[in-house]
């Protein structure tokens, strides 16, 4: 397990200061998250100021398919590295190799079958994703060429997480960074350079991906931890119903916004057609400003991320207290941010806007609004993801898929088809805030009976290490 190890041999994960270990897993997640959260900014900043209102709506449009493209690198990414570290951690390393080399061809499998389905069923996505008329053309190119990388951001999505279990962290930054910043140097130069419009953006994303994806399949050449062998990539049930069952949190609860932003983006703009606003001027603002809080969202689950192998390796090695630290530290964090973020999104929500290009008054205006109101409970968000992530970690699954499907699933899908009927347009707006108050107050109370349940974990370890010492 050397890729854990100190210096002097000591395991790092089991044995080093939480509040010292963290920021060498979190900060390179954390990076590594803003970055996957750029590559949509970048896009969208860069069309909004070329293309227009329109180019907004379009990137919004093919939002969904990037999210389901991120929940299946998850879906076998973390659910791979969480059972990596629990397997490490009780010494088991034939089958933590096993968990990579599976893991790996089910990433590379997954996007494939992606492909496929996007250009079988192309026009169709397009529109059961909420494109209006005026929207659907720039839509349709945009999404045609962007589904070329798909397959090459689900592998580097899922490669970067077991690249982080492996004591990678900064490998798992790069890996990411290196296309985020290529991503933006291609778009000023495909748009502004060459004039490709909205087509650039999308050719910029792509050979950005690819980028990122050779560098994480490099990576598995000199993997540190275990040596990786041919019969590792064989597909074992047995390996794979683990890998999926501890991976289903962070999949869910990115399938789940796929379902929340199509209902989103057709309830903007049925209802908002039914308004002063228009169908395209609704459509265009929930992309930006799903987009925006998707930075602070990012932040959060990097930090989450980065406490996950130390919580998963100390929990199969029994250490209950290190455990506890690591769900303190980084709820509290998760909290901080959420102040944070809520602060930006009722101080200056205007200047937010007017990076993403021009537009009219009647815009400007219901962006304001849908910024304050929609998003009001971002001040409590943070304990939602968190919790999620790190019962995932501990290998209680069942809750952390409960946790990420009750924000998005049980409550706010529910409440954006049911209030806008009653309330039009404003039934959309307030939909978010109600959904994430009651999401983070269920979050509240799972993490509290957890961490009281680690506590008596404990004592009784304790008692147990004590009693051959007394015997003696």
């Amino acid at each position: 397990m050397s890729a854990v190890k100190s210096n002097t041999g000591r395991n790092i994960l089991g044995t080093e200061d939480i509040k010292k270990l963290l920021p060498r897993f979190a900060v390179p997640s954390v990076i590594a998250m803003l970055v996957g959260a750029l590559y949509n900014i970048v896009d969208q900043i860069f069309i909004g100021q070329s293309v227009g209102m329109l180019g907004n709506a379009a990137t919004n449009v093919a939002f969904p398919l990037v999210t389901i493209a991120t929940a299946l690198g998850l879906l076998f990414g973390v659910g791979g590295a969480s059972n990596f570290n629990l397997y490490l951690g009780a010494g088991n390393k034939e089958r933590a190799k096993k968990v990579i080399g599976n893991s790996l061809f089910l990433l590379a499998a997954s996007g494939i079958v992606v492909f496929i389905i996007i250009h079988m069923f192309l026009s169709r996505l397009v529109i059961l994703f909420g494109a209006p008329e005026a929207v659907f053309p720039l839509a349709l190119e945009y999404i045609s060429i962007t589904s070329f990388g798909l397959p090459f951001l689900i592998f580097s999505v899922g490669a970067s997480n077991i690249i982080r279990a492996d004591g990678s962290p900064k490998y798992s930054m790069y890996c990411l960074m290196s296309g985020a910043v290529l991503n933006i140097i291609l778009c000023a130069l495909f748009i502004f350079g060459f004039n490709m419009g909205i087509a650039g953006a999308a050719w910029a994303t792509v050979i950005s991906q690819i980028v990122s994806c050779a560098i994480a399949v490099f990576y598995f050449t000199r993997f540190k931890s275990v040596v990786l062998e041919k019969k590792d990539f064989t597909l074992d049930r047995f390996i794979i119903k683990p890998v999926i069952y501890l991976g289903a949190s962070s999949f869910l609860n990115q399938i789940s916004m796929v379902f929340v932003q199509i209902i989103l983006n057709n309830a903007a703009a049925y209802y908002g057609g039914l308004s002063i606003y228009g169908s395209e001027i609704p459509l265009a603002v929930a992309g930006i400003i799903s987009k925006v809080s998707m930075i602070f969202i990012s932040v959060i689950i990097g930090v989450s991320q980065g406490g996950q192998p130390i919580a998963g390796f100390n929990y199969g090695a029994k250490n209950y207290g290190r455990v506890r630290e690591v769900f303190k530290l980084v709820i509290g964090i998760s909290l901080l941010i959420s102040v944070l973020s809520f602060l930006c999104f009722q101080l200056f929500p205007l200047s937010i806007i007017k990076i993403f290009g021009n537009g009219s008054d009647l815009y400007f205006e219901f962006a304001v609004r849908f910024c304050r109101i929609y998003l009001f409970m971002m001040i409590v968000i943070g304990i939602q993801p968190a919790s999620s992530i790190l019962f995932t970690a501990i290998g209680k699954s069942y809750k952390g898929v409960f946790l990420a499907m009750t924000r998005q699933v049980l409550l706010l899908i529910p409440l954006l088809i049911i209030m806008p009927a009653y309330f039009g347009i404003d039934g959309v707006l307030y939909a978010g805030p109600i959904a994430d108050g009651i999401a983070a107050v269920v979050a509240f109370i799972f993490v509290y009976r957890e961490l009281k349940r680690l506590k008596t974990m404990e004592n009784e370890e304790n008692l147990k290490r004590e009693q051959p010492a007394a015997a003696v």
